[in-house]
C-alpha cells in the first residue's frame, strides 16, 4: 500500500466545434428550404378630392356611405343594418346609381375586421375599384 500513489482522474472534456457545425448546417437548411409567404395588403384608395365649387353640381358622384361608429354598429346611408346585410344594401344602392362609389367612414375605435368585412362585402358586391376608408374626426 505504500507504492501507491492516488491521482485524481481527469476530467472528461467534450469538443463542441462538432455539435455547433451540425448546429450551422441545420440552420442553413432551414433557411434555404423555407418559403415565405407575400401578404396581400388592403386595396384601399384614399376618396376622391373635392371638386371645385362651380363643377360640383355637374361632376357629382353619389356616394355609398357606410359609417362604423365605435361599439360596432353599422350604418348604411343612414339606415342601420348588419354585417349580414351590408352586401344587400351596397347591391340595392348600385342598382339605382350604377356610377356610385363606396366611403367606408370607420370611428378611430371600431375593429378592424369589422371594416375588412364590409369593404370585403364592397368586393364581392362587383366593386374592384372606388371603396374609399375614411377615418371620422369624432373621438
Amino acid at each position: 500500500m505504500r507504492g501507491r500513489s492516488h491521482e485524481a482522474p481527469e476530467e472528461a472534456n467534450v469538443d463542441l466545434t462538432p455539435m455547433l457545425d451540425v448546429v450551422f448546417i441545420l440552420l442553413i437548411f432551414f433557411i434555404v428550404t423555407s418559403t415565405f409567404a407575400q401578404e396581400k395588403a388592403m386595396g384601399l384608395e384614399p376618396p376622391p378630392p373635392p371638386a371645385p365649387p362651380d363643377q360640383e353640381q355637374q361632376q357629382s358622384v353619389p356616394a355609398i356611405l357606410i359609417y362604423v361608429d365605435e361599439s360596432n354598429m353599422i350604418t348604411v346611408n343612414g339606415r342601420n343594418t348588419d354585417i349580414g346585410s351590408v352586401r344587400a344594401n351596397i347591391e340595392r344602392v348600385r342598382a339605382e346609381t350604377p356610377e356610385s362609389q363606396v366611403i367606408i367612414q370607420a370611428h378611430p375605435r371600431a375593429k378592424s375586421g369589422v371594416i375588412v368585412l364590409i369593404r370585403d362585402a364592397a368586393y364581392n358586391a362587383g366593386y374592384q375599384t372606388g371603396v374609399n376608408l375614411v377615418l371620422s374626426q369624432d373621438q
